[in-house]
């Protein structure tokens, strides 16, 4: 049974082009070196057959994995949803309760988190805080390094 996970539409065409050049591109290309390890004689001793198959397996787990995601992915309806508190693909300003400093954070999948672009997964610590919350609640996040206060400013899509 596959887990259901929530992407965006760019999100989800992202993982199905990583699919379609793992299939066309990457496969053709696991077996061509597989077919050229086995030409160079005993397979027994043939650490570069060994390495390719190996490769190829890592490559058929991979592909599988991206399946069984593509399974469970559903696309968000963003005029859909309710702006009243933090759910998937709510854009959050929050501030840091310890330093005062202001972030805005775009909660996502697993799959389409960025930090750089101010994208977190919603399995992340953060995320997981920050999920159901309303404007002005305070999350608190377990982090390794004790508890983080968030104060919730604003949730806009």
């Amino acid at each position: 049974m596959s887990k259901t996970s929530y992407y965006t539409p760019e999100g989800l065409k992202k993982l199905r082009d990583e699919l379609r050049q793992l299939k066309d591109v990457e496969r053709s290309k696991a077996s061509q070196a597989i077919a050229e390890a086995r030409d160079k004689g005993d397979l027994s001793e043939n650490a570069e057959y060994d390495a390719a198959k190996e490769a190829q397996g890592m490559l058929e787990m991979k592909i599988a994995k991206l399946e069984a995601i593509l399974a469970g992915a559903r696309v968000i309806d963003e005029s859909q949803l309710d702006t009243s508190k933090v759910l998937v693909l709510s854009k959050v300003r929050i501030k840091n309760d310890t330093n005062g400093m202001e972030m805005t954070y775009t909660l996502v999948a697993d799959g389409e988190a960025d930090l750089a672009s101010g994208k977190i997964s919603v399995n992340s610590p953060i995320g997981k805080g920050l999920l159901g919350k309303s404007v002005g609640d305070i999350a608190e996040v377990q982090v390794p390094n004790g508890t983080m206060k968030f104060h919730i400013l604003e949730i806009t899509r």
